[in-house]
């Protein structure tokens, strides 16, 4: 593990460097949220991230600042639509099916970002260098047939709008406002962040005391993610009621 984070910290100072010497653009492979955080760590700035959409979680760096380079990155993403040739006869596909089916087809997960469903249909961000291969060769997904195409741009009902929850909570520690969005106990969401599961903002966090400012969007492996609004006042009993978005 030890050799793997230091042959992936050799990757991203190389890309930068060599932006650096050659004044144009370098890109990466996707980062997972956990790749992001070493990232940010390793290198403070000269680059942006992008995965293809807002809110993405994998996303890939591009390497190079615009204010030097005169012009804007252009990342190397395509977004592929995976549908049945019969909604009909089709399974009820989840996340899981649609990236197994890929990784079946040998393809690195790195060469994948994110994958949105919305009425069966399946959305991947990839690289391009990967587009046409997974046009040409992703026939079926779990046990239905697919067709694969280039999409321009998402639908705009694809997102489906957060939900409004107001928590009451002690203070703004992290572990007890994960406790309170997700209904779930102080020593369950202490174990996730414990557990290298939770992110702010993007960044992996494993301090159950931190606190959450307003405007934070958290995120919780196998819970999803939510964003902190707005605090609106102190009950009698002086506990904190905090308006939060939960996608």
């Amino acid at each position: 593990m030890a050799d793997e984070l230091q042959i992936f910290k050799n990757r991203i100072k190389e890309l930068y460097e060599r932006s650096r010497n050659r004044g144009t653009y370098f890109y990466s492979d996707f980062l997972n949220m956990y790749e992001q955080t070493v990232l940010f760590e390793t290198i403070k700035f000269g680059y942006t991230l992008d995965g293809g959409y807002e809110d993405a979680e994998r996303k890939i760096v591009c390497f190079g600042d615009e204010n030097d380079l005169c012009y804007p990155p252009e990342p190397p993403i395509s977004i592929i639509k995976i549908e049945p040739l019969s909604a009909k006869f089709s399974d009820a596909l989840t996340h899981r099916d649609f990236l197994g089916s890929l990784i079946g087809l040998g393809i690195k997960r790195e060469t994948l970002g994110d994958i949105i469903i919305k009425d069966n249909v399946g959305y991947l961000f990839c690289l391009d260098s990967i587009s046409k291969f997974i046009i040409d060769n992703l026939t079926k997904v779990k046990h239905t047939s697919v067709s694969c195409s280039i999409c321009t741009e998402l639908p705009e009902s694809i997102f489906p709008e957060p939900t409004e929850k107001m928590i009451i909570v002690a203070s703004l520690r992290l572990d007890g406002i994960i406790s309170a969005v997700y209904n779930i106990s102080r020593s369950k969401s202490a174990a996730l962040i414990d557990g290298e599961k939770v992110f702010i903002n993007g960044k992996l966090t494993t301090s159950s005391s931190k606190p959450v400012e307003i405007g934070d969007t958290i995120s919780v492996r196998g819970h999803g993610r939510f964003r902190c609004t707005d605090i609106l006042g102190d009950t009698r009993k002086g506990r904190i009621r905090i308006l939060c978005e939960v996608y």
